[in-house]
């Protein structure tokens, strides 16, 4: 008897920046099809996947002091908006049928959110990625993981990253940063650690639901994740 999954169903919050590979703005071919890979092992393994992706490696926030915060958010939510049918297409072609799901209703490309229908698609073996945000301005995508995760039950939230695990600072810049291999909600909250913003990590703690924070670039991390490894950060 092979390896089993712990969880039924997760969602999963990939970082845009991430997908830009190496390119470090826009969508990297190979790095979608790497993606699209380590999805379809665990989607093979019969856990039920929600998808959230950031617009990072298209547009972060305020370029200029003349543009308001609003309009600078609802820009990016049209950035992942673009992510979210780049990872559509690459699953697609990867033999795993998907749905994107807006939360600023966009018809002729998506369909609207709707809860009861995201968890139809879930039960039916389909892949949902959740594209806009929560579909307003001043929360992030971060939050938008923790809220879908609330509403559809999801078991946990797997955040794939660009950096290994949470630290206490930037290992890049400080080599004596600590990695942490477990840490709560809270301390998330009171150590001020940037993983995700305070009101997901709120969120998350309220509903008590864990994060798996991960490196994405590392390939079979995503198996690992939902096998229950010992691999980055578990934040409960």
């Amino acid at each position: 008897m092979g390896k089993k999954p712990i969880y039924r169903r997760v969602v999963l919050k990939i970082s845009g920046e991430a997908l830009a590979g190496d390119n470090r703005f826009g969508l990297d071919d190979d790095t979608l099809g790497s993606v699209a890979a380590q999805i379809k092992e665990i989607f093979d393994l019969g856990v039920q996947i929600a998808v959230i992706v950031g617009g990072g490696n298209f547009w972060r926030g305020r370029t200029s002091e003349n543009m308001d915060r609003a309009t600078a958010d609802y820009m990016g939510m049209l950035a992942t908006v673009i992510n979210a049918l780049g990872l559509q297409s690459a699953f697609e072609s990867a033999g795993i049928p998907t749905r994107v799901q807006t939360a600023i209703e966009m018809r002729e490309i998506a369909e609207p959110y709707i809860r009861r229908r995201a968890i139809a698609h879930l039960d039916r073996g389909e892949i949902v990625i959740f594209a806009a945000g929560t579909g307003n301005p001043f929360f992030s995508t971060d939050t938008t993981a923790a809220l879908r995760a609330a509403e559809i039950d999801a078991d946990i939230i797997l955040l794939a990253k660009n950096i290994d695990a949470v630290y206490s600072d930037d290992p890049k810049t400080n080599p004596d940063a600590i990695r942490y291999s477990e840490i709560t909600h809270q301390e998330i909250l009171e150590k001020d650690l940037k993983v995700m913003d305070s009101t997901a990590a709120s969120l998350c703690r309220d509903n008590n639901i864990p994060i798996h924070v991960f490196g994405l670039s590392e390939k079979g991390n995503m198996l690992k994740a939902v096998y229950g490894e010992k691999i980055g950060t578990i934040i409960r």
